[in-house]
């Protein structure tokens, strides 16, 4: 069962947001998922992976990031000047919130007895950067993730600091999406300090699951292995999807999922299963 529902952040910005359980009631696992860069909770597989998970015993609790873009329409990228303004860190913010009021069941009465996040994309470096300090995650998995925000050439710098915004083509809907300088001060000033993603996963200090595709041509499959690399092994496994691209082989609108999926969706259950507990 789906529920929506939306509430607005300490800085009055508006989060929407989904909750799939099948009971309400009983202290269950609740999982947290966690969009990329131009993704939303509604695109290809989140809806599919919230319903894999409820049905397997978990809440799932899905949304949209304030500045992610998309608006009330929930698909159609309908608040561009939001996305033009977004930053790392307001996304680590808000993450933060919905783990709180996820935690608290304060928007919705679900009863969650440990709390995991899965976070794909540039999702998963805000999954580890709000988890290594958010001592109420107890279980992360990444999908895809960044490993390196700084993601830049200097000759991208310059003309970004000269015009005050650079632009990215969405070549699923053919629009020209704005980032402000914002963006660019904020991983800066933030690259040794809170947006810091090597400390993050040294300091994380609880499981991680990194699941990477092999052949992933947005974020190359050695950012996984760099995470690896900066991960305690004891707690951290890294499974490689052979012959898999950035999102897996799964496409926007929804169409069926494949065997690659299947053995991520398997894998992080699995996890889960492992880390997250009724207690």
């Amino acid at each position: 069962m789906r529920e929506d529902f939306s509430f607005l952040t300490h800085s009055g910005n508006k989060i929407r947001a989904s909750v799939y359980s099948q009971d309400n009631l009983n202290p269950k696992p609740c999982l947290i998922l966690v969009h990329g860069f131009k993704g939303f909770k509604d695109w290809g597989f989140w809806p599919y992976t919230a319903e894999y998970f409820s049905n397997k015993g978990f809440n799932v609790i899905s949304f949209n990031f304030s500045h992610n873009g998309v608006g009330d329409s929930l698909t159609e990228f309908d608040e561009l000047d939001k996305f033009a303004d977004n930053t790392i860190s307001l996304e680590v913010d808000e993450l933060n919130e919905v783990i709180d009021i996820v935690k608290k069941s304060s928007i919705k009465k679900i009863n969650c007895s440990s709390i995991g996040v899965i976070g794909h994309s540039r999702g998963g470096a805000v999954s580890i950067l709000a988890s290594a300090k958010n001592k109420d995650v107890d279980a992360l998995a990444v999908w895809a993730s960044v490993a390196i925000l700084d993601r830049y050439t200097e000759r991208q710098k310059k003309e970004w600091r000269q015009k005050g915004f650079i632009e990215v083509l969405n070549s699923r809907t053919n629009q020209m999406m704005r980032m402000n300088v914002s963006l660019l001060e904020d991983i800066e000033s933030n690259k040794n300090s809170s947006l810091n993603i090597e400390n993050a996963v040294k300091n994380l200090n609880k499981p991680l699951l990194i699941i990477h595709g092999e052949q992933d041509l947005t974020v190359p499959i050695d950012e996984g292995k760099l995470l690896y690399e900066y991960s305690d092994k004891e707690l951290t496994e890294f499974e490689i999807i052979p012959s898999a691209g950035h999102t897996f082989d799964i496409v926007h609108p929804f169409e069926t999922s494949n065997n690659k999926f299947d053995r991520v969706l398997e894998k992080t259950l699995t996890f889960f299963k492992k880390y997250l507990n009724n207690n």
